[in-house]
């Protein structure tokens, strides 16, 4: 989803050409008459994520200055352009001391106005990643940290505020990089606790012979190789938060000792005489089922219905594409500061690139494939060219969109094989039968021939592809002169080299 641009001036005909502007530059545009309608617009949690204002300084009753003002007490961060008309000194400097990036005479040119609203988004975008970054480090990240704008996110967020007000055990599911650590730490730096340490933990990259020592602590001498007393993990987040990622790989032993810690607020150090009194604030996460895994006894039931009290679900990036803009801008932003680029935007090209990508890794492939990006790009802005992997990915993907199907993979009743769209094969068994499958037996019940079952694929596969014969040949894998020679022994070619009707056929 593009950025949105705000375009604030009383003048309904300066209104109309700097929306035009923006919408040719690749923004969505939205409009406001007045200061007090801009701050409406602004500050109510129910209408579009604004990007970036481009502000009139004179207006009636609320003028710009008054607007910039009102956006500084209430914390905003967004960034303003301010157009003047005469480009008086004066006000251009009251402006920039109230919070303005940049200024704009009227009337602006396209392309001043283009730089102007890419720099100020740009810049925010920097600013917004080192905050972000600062707030994570500090343990005081929150919510408005996380980079979204889907409906797809909103149900997990809200129930991961609602979580963040309590002491509450919380287990985050989602699939490996949709950003469950983040999630963690804005539930951490949103509650009571934010003050205290926020540790934590991969369990899945623990040796399992080490577990107990790095979650529980251990004394000195209690094995070979403890030379000194560890406090354990525990321990370190103590009256803070304790975040076990990937928790459904604990060992059974650890997940015992575990159990215990959750239930008695205590943890028994390996070698330890005595337990020792915890105050942690519980955090799982998993990217597995742990429902089957309790269900194949490899994670204990106890344990799992200890940690899933509060379960919060997030989505995959595939779900939510809108978010996918702005987190590209926002790795490109970071990335660039620490190689020391000055990358200023990325073009509308790579976005839809990027947007039409199904991200099986997630949020952590999109970072990586930015960072990747943005050490190739030699100008200042990234384009489709420096997203050489993701771009072979995702015409491979394009090519072929149909998932091949496995012929032992018998679905739907004994004897039948799925079929994908757009293939519709006329039923054998009988009228009622699914258009969408194959038969593998005859009417009499019986596997019908191997002869027989070829033909009708290679019938399907001419029909499909409209009789190009090449292409027929190179999605079914073999050489062009290998299927004329199977069209003749299968009896499907005449003496004309025509395909025979279905009718003619053997059965």
């Amino acid at each position: 989803m593009s950025e949105c641009v705000l375009i604030v001036d009383d003048d309904p005909v300066q209104r109309r050409l700097l929306e035009n502007m923006a919408q040719k530059f690749g923004y969505a545009a939205v409009t406001a008459e007045s200061g007090e309608q801009a701050l409406r617009l602004l500050t109510q949690g129910d209408g579009p994520r604004i990007d970036c204002v481009v502000l009139d300084l004179v207006m009636p009753d609320l003028d710009g200055l008054g607007v910039l003002a009102r956006l500084r007490e209430a914390g905003s961060a967004v960034p303003v352009i301010v157009q003047t008309a005469h480009g008086g000194i004066d006000n251009v400097i009251s402006a920039m001391r109230a919070g303005a990036v940049d200024f704009v005479v009227k009337p602006a040119s396209a392309e001043r106005l283009q730089v102007s609203i890419r720099n100020a988004l740009s810049t925010s975008a920097l600013a917004g990643e080192l905050q972000r970054m600062k707030r994570s480090q500090s343990g005081t990240l929150t919510f408005n940290d996380i980079v979204t704008r889907s409906a797809a996110m909103r149900p997990a967020l809200k129930n991961a505020e609602k979580a963040a007000a309590s002491s509450i055990p919380v287990l985050i599911e989602g699939e490996s990089g949709v950003g469950k650590e983040l999630i963690a730490r804005a539930i951490h730096g949103s509650g009571d606790r934010r003050a205290k340490p926020f540790v934590a933990v991969n369990c899945g990259a623990i040796p399992d012979n080490l577990v107990e020592s790095i979650l529980f602590g251990h004394e000195k001498g209690a094995f070979t190789g403890a030379t000194e007393h560890h406090a354990g993990k525990f321990v370190e987040a103590s009256g803070g938060t304790l975040f076990l990622d990937e928790v459904g790989e604990l060992p059974p032993a650890a997940q015992v000792k575990l159990l215990r810690s959750v239930q008695e607020g205590e943890v028994e150090p390996v070698g330890g005489r005595k337990p020792v009194k915890v105050d942690v604030r519980l955090i799982s996460a998993t990217n597995r089922d742990l429902i089957a895994d309790v269900k194949d006894g490899r994670f204990r039931e106890d344990l799992f219905y200890r940690l899933h009290v509060f379960p919060v679900s997030v989505p995959p990036l595939r779900e939510r594409p809108e978010d996918i803009a702005d987190l590209a801008r926002h790795f490109l932003a970071r990335f660039g500061a620490e190689e020391g680029k000055s990358i200023r935007a990325i073009t509308s090209e790579a976005l839809a690139l990027l947007s039409a990508y199904r991200w099986p890794g997630n949020v952590r492939q999109l970072e990586n494939a930015v960072f990747r990006a943005v050490v190739l790009a030699e100008g200042p802005a990234v384009g489709a060219s420096e997203f050489p992997q993701i771009a072979a990915l995702a015409s491979g993907a394009a090519a072929d969109p149909q998932p091949q199907r496995v012929i032992s993979e018998i679905d739907p009743a004994p004897g039948l094989v799925a079929i994908p769209e757009p293939f519709h094969i006329a039923p054998r068994i009988s009228p009622d039968a699914n258009p969408d499958l194959m038969a593998l037996l005859d009417s009499e019940g019986q596997v019908r021939p191997i002869e027989e079952i070829e033909g009708e694929v290679i019938r399907f596969a001419i029909a499909h592809y409209r009789g190009q014969m090449s292409e027929v040949a190179r999605r079914l894998r073999i050489g062009r002169s290998t299927l004329y020679r199977k069209l003749e022994s299968l009896g499907l070619q005449d003496s004309g080299g025509k395909i025979v009707p279905e009718s003619v056929s053997s059965e």
